[in-house]
């Protein structure tokens, strides 16, 4: 039987994973398995990580879902780790499967600490995890309705109109209703988006747009 807890790093940083590295080897019971680029390098025949603390926005564009997903399935406990910047991934990870959120900036003692609770099975508290929970509008219920993300979301990353309604299979028509509706609820909330620029800002404030990479 195991004494200690296999830790494994998923980051394309490579400063990133030495620094989580040192940490790791100073937390009670861990014990640094490897670092990988990406969630396609870490799965494998082998299972050689009982505990992995994945990076929320990785640069090959997978989904922060999806790579919880494949974690999990290969049989290992995630944790993740993210710079807070972007709500749409914290969003998306808050729905997984995970132990907990934590933040790059966090202390490290506390970064430690999140490690070995996370090693031991147990859920870790952030405020980051309880922001996403709380705010999602897929979770406690929106204002807006699925239609009216689907076409928030399309409009606000670039398409007209016409285009939306061709991918989603309505009236042009309809999605100008749709907007219409979503300009009210805006509007209503106090928070203003009588142009298309503000219908973007806002979709990516309530992660239903992806926010710009920085590399």
């Amino acid at each position: 039987m195991r004494t200690t807890t296999r830790v494994a790093v998923v980051d394309d940083h490579e400063l990133v994973a030495m620094a989580v590295q040192g940490l790791v080897e100073s937390g009670e019971g861990l014990e640094f398995a490897r670092h990988a680029a990406s969630v396609g390098e870490l799965v494998g025949p082998l299972l050689d990580a009982d505990l992995v603390l994945l990076d929320l926005s990785l640069r090959d564009g997978s989904e922060p879902g999806e790579n919880v997903r494949r974690i999990r399935e290969w049989g290992a406990d995630v944790l993740v780790l993210t710079s807070g910047e972007d709500p749409y991934l914290v969003r998306a990870a808050s729905r997984a499967e995970v132990l907990g959120i934590v933040r790059k900036s966090m202390p490290k003692e506390a970064l430690v600490a999140a490690l070995v609770a996370a090693s031991r099975g147990e859920i870790v508290p952030s405020t980051e995890w309880a922001s996403a929970l709380d705010s999602d509008p897929l979770l406690d219920g929106a204002p807006l309705t699925a239609r009216e993300r689907e076409v928030l979301g399309l409009y606000a990353s670039g398409l007209g109109a016409r285009e939306v309604a061709a991918q989603l299979f309505i009236s042009e028509n309809t999605v100008n209703d749709h907007l219409r509706r979503i300009r009210s609820v805006y509007h209503q909330i106090g928070r203003p988006a009588a142009t298309k620029i503000e219908l973007y800002q806002r979709s990516i404030e309530d992660g239903f747009v992806r926010a710009p990479r920085r590399d």
